[in-house]
């Protein structure tokens, strides 16, 4: 398969690694080609071209001829990519929603029946965090048959004395200041950010860790494929503790814009290679559990089930 890889940076040249290693055929596109040289190595044979993400006739003459466009580009794209992909009758994969046009649904959805039209498949959300998640709520749900509530929890840690972006700053930036969206008793709402803080237990070496309400995508999309009744996501770990210290001091709003000091560029692998050896950065952590509460039918009594999954890097 020809896939074109829209955005060569730490996910997507990983991506675009991944895929050449299975056999198919790869083209990346970045607006900087020399960084995006430097993330994917400079032994790699991946060719790159030069594309705006912004430009939705470059993306077309760059992906002219390939059956899928991964779009691992900012999320403010994703409309000028999956009309590129429309245009050129590709498959389309994406990582996240930017949920600007409605708070409350992903954009990418207004598509799905022109993809319908092309004989097209369109993957959204297709990372960890939006993306797993969703698929084991989706698992969850099958099991039983109504779906009272799904709460998801994230735990991130990597110990160092300086911020670490590991994965886009700008991305990251919007997060910290996009207030967490929930959905309560049917209805979506829009919470504080860092509220309704609790204590979760992650399985070991996490443990208990008290978490709060994120701005995450899962919400803008599970609620309308599966009926339930309540739906929520928090986060926790030693990054969300700082980005809580720094909006205490009133140091992290929209108003005041990206601060390099505290959302600095994301290092290539090369460069998080060397910091894990110079011990800058160790321990690095990943966890998350997926919590789906309902009722299983049975011959004579309905049950209350509560369906946990857990996953963690490094297992």
């Amino acid at each position: 398969m020809r896939i074109f890889v829209l955005g060569a940076g730490a996910t997507g040249s990983l991506l675009a690694q991944l895929l050449e290693r299975q056999g198919h055929h790869l083209l990346c596109g970045d607006r900087d080609l020399e960084r995006a040289r430097r993330f994917l190595g400079k032994k790699s044979r991946i060719p790159i071209v030069k594309v705006n993400a912004r430009n939705l006739r470059g993306i077309v003459r760059a992906a002219r001829g390939c059956h899928l466009i991964v779009n691992a580009s900012a999320s403010v794209y994703n409309e000028i990519v999956m009309r590129a992909a429309l245009r050129l009758r590709a498959h389309y994969l994406d990582l996240s929603s930017h949920l600007t046009r409605h708070p409350f649904k992903a954009e990418q959805l207004r598509y799905a029946k022109r993809f319908e039209k092309k004989n097209r498949t369109a993957a959204i959300n297709a990372g960890v965090a939006p993306g797993l998640t969703n698929l084991l709520v989706r698992r969850a749900a099958d099991a039983l048959d109504r779906v009272e509530s799904v709460h998801i929890r994230l735990y991130e840690c990597a110990e160092s004395d300086d911020p670490i972006s590991q994965w886009s700053p700008e991305v990251s930036f919007d997060e910290a200041v996009s207030h967490p969206r929930v959905y309560r008793n049917g209805k979506f709402l829009l919470k504080k950010r860092f509220a309704e803080l609790e204590k979760f237990r992650f399985p070991d070496p996490v443990g208990k860790v008290r978490v709060v309400l994120a701005a995450q995508d899962e919400v803008g999309t599970l609620p309308h494929f599966i009926p339930m009744r309540e739906m929520d996501v928090k986060i926790g770990g030693n990054e969300i503790d700082r980005l809580r210290r720094w909006q205490r001091l009133g140091k992290l709003n929209r108003s005041r814009g990206l601060v390099r000091l505290r959302f600095p560029k994301t290092p290539t692998p090369q460069m998080v290679a060397k910091l894990i050896r110079q011990g800058v950065l160790q321990n690095a952590r990943f966890a998350l559990a997926v919590l789906v509460q309902g009722e299983k039918h049975g011959p004579k009594h309905d049950q209350r089930l509560l369906l946990r999954s857990d996953c963690a890097f490094p297992t």
